[in-house]
């Protein structure tokens, strides 16, 4: 486990100095950073959590996204849609954690494979389970058309990992132009965003905007190098209420005024350059929050607690929707079995009931992520449990390939028995490695040629 730092506005400015520079090769972390990567876990639990909409209508049950639709929800989204910032904070961490790697020697396709195998591990255990649990629910006699809502709803998610995985794989390459174009980087990309959605708008194809599913999320990780480096702490407080007044500013002009949706959730579907202004003031506004956070994490003695949710923060994100789902049928199955309520969404009796809702759902969580983190926490030791063929780029780019390809093949086609199968295909070659793969091949041919 790599060694925690705690790093202030004094010294957070010299990291990418001096820290990286062959003197220190323990991946820094930032207890500011780790502090709200734990805090909008808890936002996104919640969100979907308030979202499980689960009651009994003329046609049979129903389950259903609750806040879908709701008019007031346009303005809550710019409080609770906190994907910009998670992948600051993600972009931060990568930052240190390549350059760490890279100090000690360690190639590009070494920092791809270790983060492969961090992302991918707990997603093949989740892909095995829920597919078997589906399957299983169809075979017991559950209507098809419940099972592929439970599937779908599990599987919403899931957008996120295989995008993660997916600008991890370039971050070698994406640090590099930061290091070398620390502002050109991110306004070509910007560029490259604003391009895309004027040809989506002018042309009403909206498959064209799914471009930016990987332009948006790159560009938002640039922000969190420049928060790495400790560009930000080089901005007086007055500039970064400056920068977040005038993305605020900006926001409501494109949305009021302008072509985009005031639902920041509408806004990822394609994901636009919405999502980037709303990063910039999330960016700003945690940049002048930053040092209280950590007087906190400092005064508290929370730490070790962050670091213990930290360590498990993609197993939590990943099965959190499976438990919810779970509960959602538990409760119709308590509705049928002995006529437990089930309000209305949005009722006044359900609004009341959701503190116990979400009491209940996380207190579901906390065992399930204990059990399949392991999954996540799982650490190769030493060179002999390696590949035996040293991973070029080459393969290592069709093993994150193949990791964002068998997450896409759950998004697309859902948990049915033949996409689960060809998702859990694609993403054992992304953790196993494909040179490992193919060597093995070779391997298993020669044998069976020799005499």
């Amino acid at each position: 486990m790599a060694t925690t730092y705690t790093l202030d506005r004094r010294s957070a400015t010299s990291v990418a100095g001096t820290a990286f520079a062959g003197q220190r090769t323990r991946v820094a972390r930032d207890s500011s950073v780790d502090a709200i990567r734990i805090v909008l876990l808890v936002v996104v639990f919640a969100l979907h959590a308030m979202m499980c909409g689960v009651s009994v209508g003329a046609a049979g049950p129903v389950l259903e996204n609750a806040l879908e639709g709701q008019a007031w929800f346009g303005p809550a989204s710019w409080v609770v849609q906190i994907m910009p910032l998670f992948f600051i904070a993600g972009g931060f961490s990568s930052f240190h954690h390549w350059r760490s790697m890279r100090a000690r020697g360690a190639t590009a396709s070494d920092y791809v494979r270790a983060r492969l195998e961090r992302l991918v591990r707990p997603a093949v255990a989740l892909v095995v389970v829920v597919a078997a649990g589906l399957a299983a629910l169809a075979v017991a006699g559950l209507p098809a058309e419940l099972v592929a809502t439970a599937g779908f709803r599990i599987g919403q998610p899931l957008w996120f990992l295989g995008v993660y995985i997916a600008i991890s794989a370039l971050v070698p390459v994406m640090l590099r132009a930061h290091e070398r174009a620390r502002v050109l980087t991110p306004v070509m990309l910007l560029a490259a965003v604003v391009a895309v959605d004027v040809t989506r708008l002018a042309t009403g194809v909206e498959a064209i905007g799914f471009l930016n599913l990987m332009l948006v999320w790159l560009l938002v990780q640039q922000l969190g190098f420049h928060l790495a480096d400790g560009a930000l702490d080089r901005l007086s407080r007055g500039t970064l209420w400056a920068i977040a007044g005038g993305a605020l500013a900006l926001l409501i002009t494109l949305t009021v005024a302008g072509p985009y949706s005031p639902d920041m959730f509408e806004n990822l579907n394609p994901p636009n350059v919405t999502l980037v202004v709303l990063g910039a003031a999330q960016l700003a506004l945690f940049q002048l929050a930053r040092p209280r956070i950590s007087a906190w994490v400092e005064r508290t003695d929370a730490s070790r607690r962050i670091s213990f949710v930290g360590e498990r923060a993609m197993t939590v994100y990943l099965w959190h929707m499976p438990v919810l789902v779970a509960l959602a049928g538990l409760s119709l199955v308590a509705n049928a079995s002995f006529g437990m309520p089930l309000p209305e969404p949005l009722t006044l009796e359900w609004w009341a009931t959701r503190p116990l809702w979400l009491v209940v759902a996380a207190a579901a969580v906390v065992p399930v992520v204990l059990v399949f983190a392991r999954f996540e926490r799982a650490r190769r030791r030493g060179d002999t449990r390696r590949a035996s063929v040293a991973a070029s780029a080459r393969w290592t780019a069709v093993d994150a390939i193949s990791g964002v390809a068998g997450v896409a093949v759950l998004l697309v086609a859902g948990f049915g028995p033949v996409p689960a199968l060809v998702a859990i295909a694609l993403l054992a070659v992304a953790l196993v490695g494909s040179a490992r793969l193919a060597a093995t091949a070779r391997f298993i041919a020669v044998q069976r040629l020799a005499p």
